[in-house]
């Protein structure tokens, strides 16, 4: 695949289309090897893109009278 940035939908819809290629099992030995590859990479990328929106997102919480951004702090 192209070197060109995906966005996140994109990303895992090839992710996507790579595990149903692998599935099928009918792919040569060394085409598996590159899907899993570009896999592996899509995933980090995936990762990587989450991880930006989650230190992105925050929270509102209405006091009285003011607003109050909070960080978003995932529940785990």
């Amino acid at each position: 695949m192209a070197e060109k940035k995906l966005d996140f939908e994109q990303s895992v819809n090839r992710l996507n289309e790579i595990i149903r290629d692998l599935e099928r099992g009918d792919t040569p030995l060394e085409d598996s090897i590159k899907l899993f590859e570009e896999g592996a990479k899509l995933a980090g990328h995936c990762q990587t893109l989450l991880q930006k929106a989650e230190q992105r997102v925050t929270k509102l919480v209405k006091t009285a009278d003011q607003v109050e951004e909070v960080t978003f702090e995932p529940t785990e």
